[in-house]
């Protein structure tokens, strides 16, 4: 997500369901939990701060007998770009041997590349793979490492040399859950021709890791001039051949990763995906509806719904057409699909392989004339007349996606759309747009060929939300195979430009999300996570924002200049929840004044080897809901000395509750909703759903009526 020159939780209750009956030695009952919150942190005001990636945000959760519990979150670095972990480097671009690819423009001074941009991470578990080397849980984290920024010379290898993608094992604590890097490994993508700017990526339903092909190269730009596009140096570099020329059709697309547990993996690419500007893809929780993000000016909302659960390679591709509700905060609109084309992988390969060019897909024009289709779409970004020849439509599809869906009217507008995340429980997805601008707004000259999205300006950006639903069928009639189709989208987290920079550089409000990019859902959290690539804000912050409350929290801050990158939510790893975050190039078009500027770079350029070091880490402290469940008070236990009691019919009657005498075993029994209480008098213990409870005072009978540990049910009616 490379720029171009970007608590919580619920109030929601948690009702826990016991047996109704159980032995008098189990547990004792708990209070249930009423709300989570994230308590957010400030923005960074010191040298330190600004130039550091850290918090010191908080989870706060309230249970029902109005007790609170707070979980401090602390942010935890495994390893600097730089960092060597196992004898390898984390950050190093390799050839295709596996060999580092040598910086040789200082030819005093040979260094191997190493990328100072880090991006997405998944965090898994591999079944059957041995202990880590310290004993504990071993897990397997994938990370991207997006692109390298300067060479010896300080000129930018951004595209020239190429990406990479490292599995590293990490020791996962059994007790304190804390994770350490012990093995890191490059992922070899030989078989592939190498890997083309990843971006960011996600974890499949199925523990795959599914990583993505960013800024497909311009194959009609290449095979006008191959100079124009950066395919031949990278693969020149990637086979150290300078004889390569490379062909623009092996990249961008969907890769996926699988790691075994011998720590091998294997790689493939999706070439029935789609080939365009992938940001990256979320699966839906079927195993087979793809959505993705499609980074750049006048890209495109896509939907692939593959043939079968948990294979990606071949499937059905489809295009969305805009059609505008409303302007304001994003603007809203109806979404309707259009169908490109089925494909699968090997027969799309077979095309590649073969050495297909732009010109054997399409006739072109330089003006309008009859039979080409006026047309305006990232890479060109100008407008192009176009004309697939004929039996070349599923090249066109499939390998030249933009270009063809825009020919069949899907609306190619979008700006800078960035990560995707689903909310299963709502049937929700959200899409982040960085910069709401440029090709979103009307086209006041009419000189483009379309003109679909019309909304209002917001440069700082907008988190959309899209309602997914079953049943939808394409713009010709025919049923789409999902039950996870979008067909509303609209804003939801709106950024707030500012009218003039503020005293320290922010040109959008601080304390809302400014350029969105990376996202995550946590469904037991009902929490929206949004991480930065802003070059609006001075720091780029992670964001935690409740869907049900829309309570807005900053939870992280990285380095100034740098982007928050590799956002997953990881729930429930062996007892454990992490947030996984990254950072790359600190220091980057930093808008502080001087000399605080000259300040805080010198702090960046100290910690972050001069700004060549990105960094790769996690939020900890974050409980697990069994953690938060296990954390909540024991009723009983925070009354002990209360000895007061109460009427218990009188009560029971205010409450709503159902009283009933049972003679035979002299019990008195209270129904209140789905929980129970049992007492009998001169009894110190009572059950509540099953459970004995102490009472810090026995149950008494006195005058006809029943007296109750006034402490007891004060908890008792909050369950």
């Amino acid at each position: 997500m490379r720029r171009i020159r970007r608590m919580l939780v619920p109030a929601f209750a948690m009702a826990l369901v016991f047996p109704a009956v159980l032995p008098a030695q189990a547990a004792p009952i708990r209070a249930t939990v009423k709300s989570i919150e994230f308590e957010g942190m400030a923005a960074p005001a010191s040298v330190k701060e600004m130039a550091d990636q850290y918090s010191t945000a908080s989870l706060k959760v309230t249970y029902s007998d109005g007790s609170v519990k707070t979980f401090p979150l602390s942010y935890n670095r495994l390893f600097k770009t730089t960092d060597s972990i196992g004898g390898t480097v984390a950050g190093v671009a390799i050839d295709h041997k596996g060999a580092p690819i040598i910086d040789n423009s200082v030819p005093a001074n040979p260094t191997p590349y190493v990328s100072d941009s880090p991006d997405s991470n998944s965090l898994f578990q591999v079944p059957g793979m041995a202990p880590s080397a310290l004993g504990g849980n071993a897990l397997s984290l994938v990370t991207h490492y997006e692109y390298i920024t300067f060479d010896n010379a300080n000129q930018s290898a951004y595209g020239l040399i190429p990406a990479s993608m490292s599995l590293t094992t990490l020791d996962q604590n059994k007790q304190t859950g804390e994770l350490k890097p012990t093995e890191l490994n490059k992922i070899d993508f030989s078989g592939v021709n190498g890997l083309w700017i990843p971006c960011n990526g996600s974890l499949s339903p199925w523990n795959t890791h599914l990583g993505s092909e960013e800024y497909d190269p311009d194959a009609r730009a290449y095979e006008a001039d191959p100079k124009a596009t950066f395919i031949s140096p990278f693969v020149q570099a990637y086979y150290q051949d300078k004889t390569k020329t490379g062909n623009p059709y092996d990249y961008g697309y969907i890769v996926e990763v699988k790691a075994n547990a011998d720590k091998s993996t294997q790689v493939a690419k999706h070439y029935s995906m789609g080939r365009f500007s992938h940001e990256l893809t979320k699966i839906a929780p079927d195993g087979k509806t793809a959505l993705f993000g499609d980074d750049g000016g006048n890209t495109m909302l896509f939907l692939y719904v593959a043939d079968k659960a948990q294979d990606l390679s071949s499937g059905t591709l489809y295009a969305a057409k805009w059609v505008q509700k409303s302007a304001a905060n994003g603007g809203s609109a109806d979404l309707q699909w259009i169908k490109l084309g089925h494909g699968t992988d090997a027969e799309l390969k077979v095309l590649v392989d073969k050495g297909l060019r732009f010109s054997d897909i399409f006739e072109t024009s330089d003006k309008a004339a009859e039979g080409f289709t006026a047309i305006k779409t990232y890479p060109s970004g100008k407008i192009e007349y176009l004309k697939v020849k004929p039996g070349m439509e599923k090249a066109a599809a499939f390998l030249e996606s933009r270009r063809y869906g825009a020919m069949l009217g899907a609306t190619s507008e979008f700006n800078k759309m960035e990560g995707v995340t689903i909310n299963e429980k709502d049937r929700k997805a959200y899409v982040a747009m960085s910069y709401v601008e440029k090709a979103m707004e009307k086209d006041a000259k009419g000189a483009d060929p379309a003109d679909d999205i019309q909304v209002d300006k917001i440069s700082s950006g907008v988190t959309y939300e899209l309602d997914l639903a079953g049943g939808a069928k394409d713009r010709d009639g025919s049923a789409i195979d999902s039950a996870y189709v979008p067909t509303f989208m609209s804003g939801l987290v709106v950024g707030e430009d500012l009218a003039k920079a503020d005293a320290l550089g922010n040109k959008a409000a601080v304390d809302k999300v400014a350029n969105p990019d990376n996202l995550s859902y946590s469904e037991s959290l009902r929490t929206l996570f949004i991480g930065e690539d802003s070059g609006m804000h001075v720091n780029n912050y992670l964001w935690a924002y409740n869907v049900d409350t829309h309570k807005l929290s900053r939870i992280m801050s990285v380095p100034a200049g740098a982007e928050a990158t590799g956002l997953q939510f990881v729930e429930d790893l062996n007892g454990f929840s992490y947030i996984m975050s990254n950072f790359q190039h600190p220091g980057d078009e930093l808008l502080l004044p001087d000399p605080l500027k000259i300040e805080v770079l010198a702090e960046i350029n100290k910690s972050f080897e001069n700004r060549k070091a990105g960094g790769v880490g996690y939020i900890s402290g974050l409980p697990s809901m069994k953690q938060i469940v296990e954390a909540a008070p024991v009723i009983g236990d925070d009354n002990p000395t209360d000895k007061s009691l109460v009427d218990l019919r009188a009560k029971a009657a205010a409450a709503g509750a159902k009283l009933e005498w049972h003679g035979k075993n002299k019990d008195i029994v209270v129904t209140l909703g789905k929980h129970s209480l049992t007492t009998r008098v001169d009894s110190s213990t009572a059950t509540i759903d099953g459970k004995k409870v102490n009472l810090p005072a026995a149950t008494q009978f006195s005058k006809g009526k029943t007296y109750f540990s006034a402490a007891i049910w004060d908890q008792f009616i909050k369950l």
